[in-house]
C-alpha cells in the first residue's frame, strides 16, 4: 500500500460552543491508503482536550509510514492490532488508517460496508442536528435557519434551564442534552426533572468523566436516560459504564476506529445498553463511516458536513426528516474532492 495524508483546517458555518470553549474551525486529518489503483479514506478530526493535534498525528505517521505501508491488507481486523500495538498512543491516527483500511478492503472485495457487516441499509435511526451554547437569541435562530425534527442541545453553563425553555417556545422537535461534563451532581438531580417536563428525550455525559460515584446517584434517581460519552472512550469503558449509564456514545475517532467500535455496539448490547454513535464534526469521510454503523444503532449524531462550512467528499445524503442515506458504492462509497479546495482549506498534502 501507498499512504499519503491531508491536513486541513475546516470553516464551521458558525462558532461552535460547548461547556468547554469555542472554535471557528475543525482541524483535521485526512489519510489515503492506495492499493492497485484503488484508494481508501479515513479521517481524524484533532480535539484540543485530548491533546492530539493533526501535527502530532503527522509525526507520528511519518515516523512509522514504512511500517503502516508494508503491511498486506487481507483482513481490515487484523490490520487494526498491528496498528494498535505500532502506535499505541496515538488512537486518533490508527482510526484514521482503520477507516481507510476498511474503505480500500470493501472496494477491494466490490462491497459496501454495511453489506460486508451483514447489515440493513434500510434499517437505522435520525441524525440530531446540534446546537451549540450561545445566546437564546442565536440558538433560537440557528434553530430556525436549519429545521430539523431532532436537536442536540449543548449546555453545561448556569441558565441551562432558562435556555430550554426558551427554546422549547419555538420548536416542537425531539430535544436531546449534552452537558458535556459541566454539572455536578447537585445540579443534574435539580435540572433533570425539568428538562423531563420540557420534552427532553436523554441527557449525554452530565458529570465529569471519572465521577462514577456521582454517576451511581444519578443512575438510580434519573427521570431520564444518561449517555456516556467523555466516560466511555475505549472498548473496555463499556463495562464501567454499565451501572452507572443507561447507553453509550460512541466516537470513532476516541476509540481508534470502525473496528473497535463494532466491538464495544456488540459488548453493549450483551449488558442490555443503548448505543449511539456520535460526531467529532467529521466531514463526509468520516461521517460515511458513522453512517455503515446506522443499521446496528439506536441514536446517531452525525451532523458534522451539516455543521461545517467546507467538505472533503460527496456520497452521503441528509434528509429534512433527518434519515440518511447510506452510500451504495463498495467501501464508504464516497467521492474525495477535497483536492479541489486545497488552497481554500489551507491544507498540505504529503
Amino acid at each position: 500500500m501507498v499512504c499519503t495524508y491531508y491536513n486541513y483546517n475546516l470553516a464551521f458555518r458558525h462558532p461552535f460552543t460547548i461547556s468547554r470553549g469555542t472554535k471557528t474551525h475543525q482541524p483535521t486529518l485526512i489519510v489515503e491508503l492506495e492499493h492497485k489503483g484503488l484508494k481508501g479514506y479515513g479521517e481524524a478530526p484533532a480535539i484540543t482536550y485530548y491533546h492530539i493535534p493533526v501535527e502530532q498525528m503527522i509525526a507520528d505517521l511519518e515516523a512509522k509510514k514504512p511500517m503502516i505501508e508494508r503491511f498486506a491488507l487481507t483482513d481490515p481486523q487484523r490490520y487494526w492490532h498491528y496498528l494498535h500495538h505500532l502506535i499505541p498512543n496515538n488512537p486518533f491516527l490508527v482510526c484514521a488508517l482503520d477507516m481507510a483500511a476498511w474503505d480500500l478492503f470493501g472496494q477491494i472485495m466490490g462491497q459496501p460496508l454495511y453489506a460486508l457487516w451483514g447489515l440493513d441499509p434500510a434499517k437505522g435511526p435520525a441524525t440530531d442536528f446540534t446546537i451549540g451554547i450561545d445566546t437564546v437569541e442565536k440558538m433560537i435562530a440557528k434553530m430556525k435557519e436549519k429545521p430539523w425534527p431532532i436537536y442536540k442541545i449543548k449546555l453545561g453553563v448556569p441558565d441551562d434551564l432558562a435556555i430550554m425553555a426558551a427554546l422549547r417556545q419555538h420548536s416542537d422537535a425531539i430535544f436531546r442534552v449534552d452537558a458535556n461534563a459541566g454539572w455536578t451532581v447537585e445540579e443534574a438531580l435539580e435540572k433533570i426533572p425539568r428538562l423531563a417536563e420540557m420534552g427532553v428525550e436523554f441527557v449525554e455525559q452530565p458529570l465529569a468523566k471519572d465521577n462514577w460515584e456521582g454517576m451511581k446517584i444519578l443512575f438510580r434517581e434519573s427521570t431520564l436516560p444518561l449517555i456516556a460519552d467523555e466516560s466511555c472512550v475505549k472498548e473496555e469503558d463499556v463495562e464501567a459504564c454499565h451501572g452507572h449509564f443507561h447507553g453509550i456514545n460512541i466516537k470513532l475517532t476516541k476509540c481508534s476506529g470502525l473496528t473497535p467500535a463494532r466491538r464495544m455496539i456488540d459488548k453493549a448490547r450483551t449488558l442490555g445498553m443503548k448505543v449511539m454513535v456520535g460526531s467529532m464534526n467529521e466531514s463526509t469521510i468520516g461521517s460515511a463511516a458513522i453512517a455503515h454503523l446506522l443499521p446496528a444503532l439506536d441514536y446517531v449524531d452525525m451532523d458534522g458536513p451539516l455543521l461545517l462550512k467546507e467538505d472533503l467528499a460527496t456520497g452521503v445524503v441528509f434528509h429534512d426528516d433527518g434519515k440518511v442515506t447510506i452510500p451504495r458504492g463498495p467501501g464508504l462509497g464516497i467521492h474525495f474532492t477535497g483536492l479541489f479546495s486545497r488552497e481554500e482549506s489551507g491544507e498540505m498534502a504529503k
